[in-house]
């Protein structure tokens, strides 16, 4: 048992070692994108932070989904937050399972750079649209009578640049249409539906952001007018460009293997990419020479030569 341990366990690290190469490799020659896609968050969230200095508190707007659904109240409205949470967690840590799992089909690197991209071209519209129009916040720290519901002016230029977490995450007022919290849940969904492997997994996840739109309306979070623009302008703009962006390239094909770099024992390209997706099986060359087996240039066993045969 110790023995099959142990050579699982040196499997599964000399898996992980050629898969850090290779996107190691991809991260060198993809940087460029990820960081573009990181900045692209910083700046949305300077936007956000910049629209509650414009906020004013009022009388919550008439709304469908606030007649429909049942107010969860201030002390349940952790359980919208923990909803997202999940599918946040979830997804991240999908993207990493080729680091350990042998069944694979993306590359962590690429899938972010095309995240980013959706992400940053959904922000850049919510941005443009709750600056268009301020609406008063529907959340309880947003209403008349709240202390968070306005900002006091800045002293500094250093004041607005330093985004506070998690108090200037969770605590901010006027960044209404549409819900970021959707963005990134749509945009997960949509990824995973379109490279996962289990389709059980794919149906729960759309369940699951069905519910959250729910849970955000019901937590008071957003208008149902915020999740309603969400749904379609998050999924058209996945849609369009979807189709702009070269296509990931699929792992189970040979073609995969031109990402993967020679390692120091001159391996090739096809055995990293064998190693990678998880066969053990030995390509070394072997050719048999007067009943003798030879290995790269060694003698590795002798078969009995059985007389009269």
């Amino acid at each position: 048992m110790s023995f099959y341990i142990g050579r699982e366990a040196s499997k599964l690290w000399k898996r992980f070692c050629a898969e850090i190469t290779t996107e190691l490799n991809l991260l060198a020659e993809n940087w460029k994108y990820i960081l573009g896609g990181l900045i692209g968050q910083y700046i949305h969230g300077l936007a956000a932070r910049g629209v509650h200095y414009f906020h004013r508190p009022g009388p919550t707007l008439q709304d469908a989904g606030f007649f429909l659904l049942p107010e969860l109240g201030q002390d349940n409205a952790y359980i919208s937050e923990t909803v997202f949470t999940f599918v946040f967690l979830s997804f991240v840590l999908w993207t990493f399972h080729p680091f350990i799992l042998k069944s694979k089909k993306i590359y962590t690197v690429l899938i972010w750079c095309r995240v980013l991209a959706f992400l940053v071209a959904c922000q850049f519209l919510r941005i443009i649209t709750f600056y268009s129009t301020q609406l008063p916040g529907p959340n309880y720290h947003c209403r008349e009578g709240s202390k968070l519901a306005r900002l006091p002016p800045p002293n500094s230029v250093l004041e607005v640049l330093i985004i506070k977490f998690p108090r200037g995450v969770l605590y901010g007022c006027g960044d209404l249409i549409f819900s970021s919290h959707m963005i990134f849940s749509l945009v997960f969904v949509r990824t995973y539906h379109k490279y996962g492997t289990r389709s059980f997994v794919k149906q729960l996840a759309w369940l699951i952001v069905v519910i959250q739109s729910l849970l955000i309306v019901a937590s008071r979070k957003h208008y149902t007018v915020d999740v309603v623009v969400a749904w379609y302008t998050v999924n058209l703009v996945v849609f369009f460009l979807d189709k702009k962006l070269p296509e990931l390239p699929d792992r189970s094909s040979a073609a995969a293997a031109l990402f993967l770099p020679l390692t120091k024992d001159n391996k090739t390209k096809e055995e990293n990419h064998k190693l990678l997706n998880g066969d053990s099986a030995d390509w070394r060359p072997r050719t048999q020479i007067n009943g003798k087996i030879m290995e790269e240039g060694t003698v590795v066993h002798v078969e009995a030569v059985i007389n009269g045969v």
